[in-house]
């Protein structure tokens, strides 16, 4: 009896654990849970899958000039392509919520909304004036 009674006490902590770390999604797309650090996981150098620009496919735009990004521990970021290559700075904001990129020789700071961030992909939206992005991004 005292058996059953442990058994059952045991699935009840554990039912409850994973059931709360199930409502612990910090980004809309994922991951629910990571042994890796934000960080570690952005820490990379990432190509494009797929954009979108107000709902419409640009991936074509982007793919074609072999468009990359790459993001270090220490927070620098580049990014690269056959027609441009520039590097700035990122940092973390909003509760990890946001990356901002700022630094960037010829442009101002820019807000990515994290979407998904996981070790072998990363997904964000920016607002560039009117225009709406998304950006899903897959590791090199």
């Amino acid at each position: 009896m005292k058996n059953w009674i442990l058994h059952l006490s045991a699935a009840l902590i554990l039912s409850a654990t994973f059931s709360g770390l199930s409502g612990c999604k910090k980004y809309p797309e994922g991951p629910s849970l990571s042994l890796s650090s934000r960080v570690a996981r952005l820490e990379n150098t990432w190509k494009i899958s797929s954009v979108t620009m107000n709902g419409q496919d640009v991936t074509n735009l982007f793919s074609s000039i072999n468009y990359t990004e790459t993001y270090d521990k220490e927070g620098n970021y580049s990014f690269a392509s056959a027609v441009d290559n520039r590097s700035g700075k990122w940092e973390f904001q909003n509760n990890d919520l946001e990356i901002r990129r700022s630094s960037v020789s010829g442009q101002s700071s820019m807000d990515l909304i994290i979407l998904k961030l996981k070790s072998n992909e990363f997904w964000y939206r920016v607002i560039d004036g009117s225009d709406e992005y998304e950006f899903h991004l897959v590791s090199q």
